[in-house]
């Protein structure tokens, strides 16, 4: 089932393909034979049926000359809210290289701190 949202995308998509195929004076006969598809198919895109594939839609949409439109539909440079969300996860400083030489070294040393705490000086583990 599809939500009513994508209901009236997929409606608008289908009225805007039609749109373009007549702007283009193609015939649906003529665009399903350049599409690898049957006019039926383009028929139920143009109605908007959820049911055809997405590769059928872009091989309409290479013979229209429309693919790029297809790239373009979920760029991420243009995801407002992806980039926010991003942005926030980003670290506020980078670390150096020698903090980060600095922070093993401190943990290699209580590392070994650990060993010795075990160990009496004796020789005897505990």
């Amino acid at each position: 089932m599809s939500s009513p949202k994508s209901k009236t995308a997929l409606k608008r998509l289908g009225h805007d393909l039609r749109s373009a195929r007549l702007s283009r004076r193609v015939a649906v006969a003529d665009l399903a034979a350049r599409a690898g598809t049957s006019p039926s198919t383009i028929a139920r895109l143009e109605r908007g049926d959820p049911g055809v594939a997405v590769g059928t839609l872009a091989d309409v949409l290479v013979s229209l000359g429309l693919i790029e439109k297809l790239a373009d539909l979920v760029d991420i440079r243009k995801d407002d809210l992806g980039l926010a969300l991003t942005s926030e996860r980003l670290p506020q400083r980078g670390r150096s290289y020698a903090a980060t030489l600095r922070r093993q070294e401190r943990q290699d040393d209580k590392a070994g701190k650990d060993e010795t705490d075990d160990v009496d000086p004796s020789g005897v583990a505990f």
